[in-house]
Formats: structure tokens, sequence, C-alpha cells
């Protein structure tokens, strides 16, 4: 091979990838909490008790929910049949979603690149080619960010999407004909793209945002195709894609096409996408130069053309106020990311590819540096030297030191924070700690918990509260003022207080 790296310099790499997901390994043991991690949980748990009708998975309302997706009603099987703690399933459901994502990025940059070292140098830019701020959000792959997320659907969703592409490339490359070679066993025709239509429809169940950028990445797949299939051949695609409408059409736990009408309870929650993107993404210019150089060679370059469909999205959701389009960012990054990787081992002269590595690598280690206080969640911010340990985000404590009182299905009354974790236990709260489209009262639900809380308040106001809710318990910082319904029943961090509603 023209200019190849010699043996030490390509092992540096895969090392590098290893000594990465030995740490994400050593995350999931620990599974930091933080962010919708109390959600999944609630999810699966009410799935255990009832796979067929299990209701909402935060309040004591019977509704459907967006978070009832193939992926975690497996997980609920799993907690059922084996009687494992949640917890437990989610770490199993992490360590599924990381082998999926990992070897979904390696048959995916077997499609572009037949370098040895590309796979583990993709991994390593889709990792640390971010920015020199920290940020953490379900569906983007930095390490930070994947150390929280793990286990959410969303992991495991980019993973089935990495794998989702793979497949689509080697059918849309063979022989021009949109057959299929040598992915999941396929040997071409009806059954393939049957199959890729029912894999892509499972995947915007199990998470719609990722959904969006699996869809992106497809749709640039297809377009990039050369040469141009028969016509007669469109009929096979359209069959697989028709299929997967039908899937999502007929999938019992929610309907995926209401969705369409939630983005309006989204926008404020998803402004804070926009937010600084030189900080957050910075780095990831060194992918965008590495883009316009494919894009020199070949017009209609399948990551260019991912780019370029995520840009318009994003762009949209910015200029349109629509900021729940901000989760397709990762089509912007994702392709970016993986064409800075591609450009260090592509054909060319030496001194230009050794330059490219030199400034991949300085990006790299930006990046690494900025990511450094994941370690943290693995060996505790005590043992981290002062200046790693300044980066360092301490996750949530959970709320297990309620569970020897409040049992499964109580109805416990919680501000937003404390509401996004104590479903996790098995009990509901009486507003969702987070938006719910289908949960119709919603509103009324957190205006009822703002009401109980404020100090002005009558006591027959606070009775009514807790008498049309069912409430039981009820969690706050300190005392409640003039709740003298209430009876202290322990001490939690942070002066949290476990109150009993007394009868």
């Amino acid at each position: 091979m023209r200019g190849a790296p010699s043996r030490a310099t390509a092992a540096v790499p895969p090392a590098a990838a290893a000594l990465v997901l030995g740490l994400m390994v050593l995350v999931i043991v620990r599974l930091p909490w933080a962010g919708d991690l109390g959600m999944h949980a609630a999810t699966v748990e009410r799935l255990r008790h009832n796979l067929l009708d299990p209701g909402n998975p935060l309040v004591d309302a019977d509704t459907p929910s967006p978070y009832y997706s193939p992926w975690m009603l497996l997980l609920g099987c799993v907690a059922r049949v084996t009687g494992l703690s949640v917890f437990v399933v989610l770490r199993i459901g992490a360590v599924v979603g990381l082998a999926l994502l990992v070897t979904g990025v390696q048959r995916y940059v077997r499609t572009l690149s037949r370098h040895p070292v590309a796979p583990a140098l993709v991994l390593l830019c889709l990792l640390f080619l971010w920015g020199t701020a920290l940020f953490e959000w379900s569906g983007f792959l930095g390490l930070n960010s994947l150390a929280l997320t793990v286990s959410y659907p969303s992991v495991f969703t980019l993973g089935l999407a990495f794998h989702f592409w793979a497949w689509l490339a080697r059918a849309v490359h063979s022989s021009g004909s949109f057959g299929s070679f040598g992915s999941f066993g396929s040997s071409g025709g009806w059954g393939d793209w049957l199959g890729l239509g029912v894999l892509w429809a499972v995947i915007l169940l199990c998470h719609q945002f990722s959904g969006v950028v699996a869809s992106l990445g497809a749709l640039a797949t297809v377009l990039a195709a050369r040469p141009r299939p028969a016509r007669a051949v469109w009929a096979r695609p359209a069959a697989g894609l028709a299929l997967g409408v039908v899937v999502l059409w007929l999938w019992p736990y929610y309907d995926f096409f209401a969705l369409f009408g939630a983005g309006a309870d989204l926008e404020s929650v998803h402004r804070a996408l926009y937010r600084d993107p030189v900080g957050r993404f910075g780095l990831v210019l060194v992918g965008v130069v590495a883009l316009g150089l494919r894009w020199r060679r070949d017009r209609w370059d399948p990551l260019v053309l991912f780019f370029g469909l995520g840009v318009v999205v994003c762009a949209g959701g910015w200029l349109s106020g629509h900021y729940s389009w901000g989760r397709a960012l990762p089509a912007v990054l994702i392709p970016a990311q993986v064409a800075a990787a591609l450009e260090v081992v592509a054909a060319g002269r030496r001194s230009v590819r050794v330059a490219w590595a030199c400034v991949l690598g300085a990006a790299l280690l930006v990046g690494a540096w900025t990511q450094a206080g994941t370690l943290g969640y693995v060996v505790g911010r005590e043992r981290l030297p002062e200046v790693v340990a300044a980066k360092y985000r301490e996750p949530w404590v959970g709320y297990r030191w309620i569970t020897p009182w409040v049992k499964y299905g109580d109805v416990v009354l919680a501000r937003t924070s404390a509401a996004r974790q104590i479903p996790a236990y098995g009990p509901y709260t009486v507003a969702p700690g987070y938006p719910d489209f289908f949960l119709s009262d919603e509103g009324r639900r957190v205006a009822a918990v703002r009401r109980y809380f404020a100090a002005g308040t009558a006591d027959g106001v606070r009775r009514d509260i807790v008498k049309s809710y069912g409430v039981r318990w009820v969690v706050a910082r300190g005392a409640v003022r003039g709740a003298g319904e209430l009876r202290e029943v322990t001490r939690g961090p942070g002066g949290q207080v476990l109150y009993v509603v007394v009868p």
C-alpha cells in the first residue's frame, strides 16, 4: 500500500480505541446517573409489571408513550423473566448498545475504506472530535455524553443506524442494480430490501430523533449510488419503504405518526442545542475541511451529501424556530468526523497524509483533554489530579433512600428535578419530569405541583391536590409551609425530606 504507515504508527489508533472501550465498560459498571436515566428505568419497570398495558411510565395515567419502543419492550421482557433489578437490566442494555455501536461503525467504515486502521480512527473521531466545551445530550457520541447515555435507547439506535447504513450501502453499490451482498447473510433481492424497511422502522420506533439522523444518512447513501439503477429496480426499495411505514403504523404502544404534532412542546427544551456551537463543536471543522476535499474528488460523495442534508435540516430549525430539529445535528457531525478520519488513510502523497494526521491528532488530543473528566465516573473525583477533577461533573445521587418506605405504584408529589428520578424506583409522580405529548392534562398537573409548593397556598388547596392525585408521599427540600397534614419520615441528600401524607 502506497504510503502505508509503520506498524508502530498503525497500532496507535486501535490501541487507543481499545483503551477507550475498556473505560466505557468500567463506566457501565458504575452507571453514572444523569439526564433521562430515570425515564428509561421507569419505562423498563412499567413493562416488567405489565407488558401489554403498562400505562404512562411517569404518572398514574393510562396513556401511551413513545418510550415504549421495541428495545425497551425487549429489556422489559428480560427484567420480567429474570427478576433482575432495573439498573442491572439497563447495564445489560448498555453493553449490547455499545457493542452494536462499535460493530456498526466498523461495518459502515468498511463500505468507505478498506484501510485496516480506518474503523478505529473513525471511532476515536466520533468520541473526541467535538469542541473545547463539554456537551452532553442523548444521541450525541462525545465520550462524556456517551458515558452518561450509554444505557439509553439512543446509543442502541445509533448502533443500529450504522449497521443500517452499511447494509444499505452494500445494497445500492451492488452492480448498480440495488442488489445486496455480504451483509447480514443477504444475497440480493426482495428479502433484503424488505428487511431494510423493517430495520428502518425499528430505528425510528426506538429513538425518533436518531431515526431522523438514520433516515438522512440513508437518503444520502441512495443519492450517492453510482451507476444509477434501472427504473424497474426501484420497486424493491419502494417496497421496503412501504413495509417500514406499515410497521410504524401497526406498532401498538403509541401512535408514531401523532408525534409529528409534538414539536411545539419541545422547542424551548431544544433551543439549547444551538448555543455555543464553536465551543461545543469547533474541532469538527477539521472534518468539514476533509469533506471539502472529498467533494472536490467526488461531487456525489455520500458523506458530503449526508453532511449537506444535516445542515439543511438544522439550519431550517434555527431559522424557523423549530429548535427540536437541532436533534438532527449528529447528521452534520457524524459525516464530518468520519471524513476527518478517512482523510488520514486516503490515497495521496505521504507528506500530505502525515501533515493531516498531525492536525487530526492534535485536534483529538484537545478533544480528549476536554472530556478527561469522564475518568471520574470510573475512579472517583477524589483520585483525579486537580486539573482533571476540575473537568468532572458530579452525577446525580438518585432516590434509593426513599425505597424502604415508598412502594411500587405509590404517588409522590415532588418538583421537576426529583420527578425525573423517583419513577425509576417504581413510584409515580403527580407531574412528569419531562414533556409528555400524550398526557392531555400535563399542564394542569404541573400547575398543581407549583401551587402545592407555593408559600401562600392555603391548606385546603393543598389537601385538594393531594386528594385529586392520590398522593401518598411528598419529597421536598426542608419544611413545606402550612402543610399540617404531612409527617416527616426520613431525610436524604441535599437537605431533602420524605413526608408521608397523614390520613
